[in-house]
């Protein structure tokens, strides 16, 4: 059976650009006779008002869209998240590291051969400055990319499949995670986890099948992968769609109020005016 979900943080309201998405993944539940869920990520619990969840069902429902109760919120789930890291630190596929930005940037500066510092998915690529030390429980927890594609070497299927943008089987290149992903951080000191750890843990426990969102998150989904063959979870299919943006061509965020489903709502817009807003079908 086919699995949507949508899986927004409660960290502002939700926009145009989030309504194109869940629009997107209910039609498709919808289409195939499937189920279709909502996942709160409220990892980052600094940022998250229970205002914004309370936001998030409101807009839903407005738009038409249907899902299943409970709601799985992931600050219930850190025991999860924490056993996840601990598997894979008993692989010896871990590190501590105490390197704030600031150290990172300052490594990252210094003259150093191949030109500028490359970005990935998380930023700035980490230089390895932490990678064999021994660490304490205040430290972030890095995965030693290097280690865990050894560790993957002829022994899994290192694939997916995309049904969205550049449609096709996708094959990931271990050249290039190391070089433009890194020692992506597995836990952070500061929420205990991050959150390739807890999208992958959560899709397999919730059996996603399908997974779709904007493009701009499709190279963090080689990084998806490689925590899947490590944990031994299931590889959902992906559907990474085009993002929607303003008038002078960025992508949407949180701050774009006037964009935001509310503030088009409060303005006379329907649900139609909303879709075609998209170029989604009524």
């Amino acid at each position: 059976m086919t699995i949507e979900r949508f899986a927004p943080s409660p960290t502002g309201l939700l926009h145009l650009g989030h309504a194109y998405s869940a629009l997107t993944a209910f039609d498709a539940a919808q289409a195939a006779n499937g189920r279709f869920l909502v996942r709160i990520e409220d990892i980052d619990g600094p940022r998250c008002r229970p205002e914004f969840t309370d936001a998030i069902y409101e807009d839903l429902t407005w738009l038409g869209i249907e899902w299943e109760r409970p709601v799985l919120f992931q600050s219930k789930r850190m025991a999860a998240y924490d056993a996840a890291v601990k598997r894979l630190t008993e692989m010896g596929l871990t590190y501590h590291c105490s390197c704030t930005r600031r150290d990172i940037a300052a490594a990252l500066s210094a003259p150093q051969e191949g030109g500028e510092p490359a970005f990935g998915p998380d930023g700035a690529i980490y230089p390895g400055t932490c990678r064999g030390r021994k660490g304490n429980v205040e430290d972030a927890v890095r995965l030693d990319m290097r280690k865990a594609l050894a560790t993957l070497d002829g022994s899994k299927d290192l694939s997916y499949t995309e049904i969205g943008m550049d449609a096709g089987v996708k094959v990931l290149d271990k050249t290039a995670l190391i070089e433009q992903c890194g020692d992506i951080v597995l836990a952070r000191k500061d929420i205990g986890t991050s959150y390739h750890v807890a999208v992958v843990v959560d899709d397999a426990y919730q059996k996603v099948t399908h997974v779709t969102r904007g493009v701009d998150m499709a190279s963090a989904t080689q990084i998806h992968v490689v925590l899947q063959r490590l944990l031994d979870l299931p590889t959902p299919t992906y559907r990474h769609h085009r993002l929607i943006r303003d008038d002078t061509g960025k992508r949407l965020a949180k701050r774009h109020d006037a964009l935001a489903i509310r503030a088009l709502r409060d303005q006379g817009w329907s649900v139609k005016d909303i879709r075609a807003a998209v170029t989604l079908s009524a």
